[in-house]
């Protein structure tokens, strides 16, 4: 599996060197906060007027379109692209990507992500350790788990079978345009195929193919979607 299986990095991210098409999808992980620590955040003029209540720590980049809260937390390194807006309560935790025209809701955390453009976690999401294509969606409440409950290296399911990652936190890899309803919990490792949709409330992991369903039964129908 190819990370362009799933998802290509948008042209209005200024990190093309580091995230490759032809490499696995989880090693780009790593590669986020590489690719933070390359860009000179002094030579990029940021976001003018920071509220009161958002406090900002470290290198942070916020895009002068970004529509900030009245509170929020954002510590770096962080890069938040044009007309991105991020929600009261929201806490970014460092070394976070965001594209052009992202929603960061309220109440939802992040950490070690990259969420490419148009991609919306609205309400009460957690997001660690996790890579979102463009136009991937989160319903209310959906938790991308990062931590096996043993705490061990995080492996994927692929065609190929099971393959260790050599991670030992590792979240969702979405594909463009994925869906996932409300109140889902995505297990460690979960890869989600492009246009594909996880119902809501269920656990689900493993790897769901592209224009793919996976219902509370676990059972997957596929469904063409444009």
């Amino acid at each position: 599996m190819q990370a362009c299986d799933l998802f290509e990095l948008p042209s209005t991210l200024p990190f093309t060197d580091f995230f490759k098409a032809d490499a696995a999808p989880w090693e780009w992980l790593p590669k986020i906060n590489e690719a933070l620590a390359s860009f000179d955040f002094s030579n990029h003029q940021g976001h003018s007027e920071i509220p009161a209540g958002v406090h900002v720590t470290g290198d942070v980049f916020i895009h002068p379109t970004v529509k900030l809260p009245p509170y929020a937390v954002i510590e770096g390194p962080t890069y938040i692209g044009a007309n991105t807006e991020i929600r009261p309560g929201a806490y970014i935790r460092g070394k976070v990507i965001i594209g052009e025209g992202c929603v960061l809701g309220n109440a939802c955390e992040y950490k070690n992500c990259l969420l490419m453009d148009q991609v919306q976690t609205p309400h009460y999401n957690y997001v660690g350790d996790s890579i979102l294509g463009t136009g991937a969606h989160l319903g209310a409440g959906v938790i991308l788990a990062n931590l096996r409950l043993d705490q061990k290296e995080v492996a994927v399911k692929t065609e190929k079978g099971r393959i260790d990652t050599g991670l030992r936190k590792l979240g969702a890899l979405m594909g463009e345009g994925a869906e996932v309803g409300c109140n889902a919990v995505l297990q460690p490792g979960t890869i989600l195929g492009k246009k594909s949709i996880v119902f809501p409330t269920l656990a689900f992991s493993g790897t769901l193919s592209k224009n793919t369903q996976a219902y509370a039964s676990q059972q997957m129908q596929t469904m063409p979607r444009g």
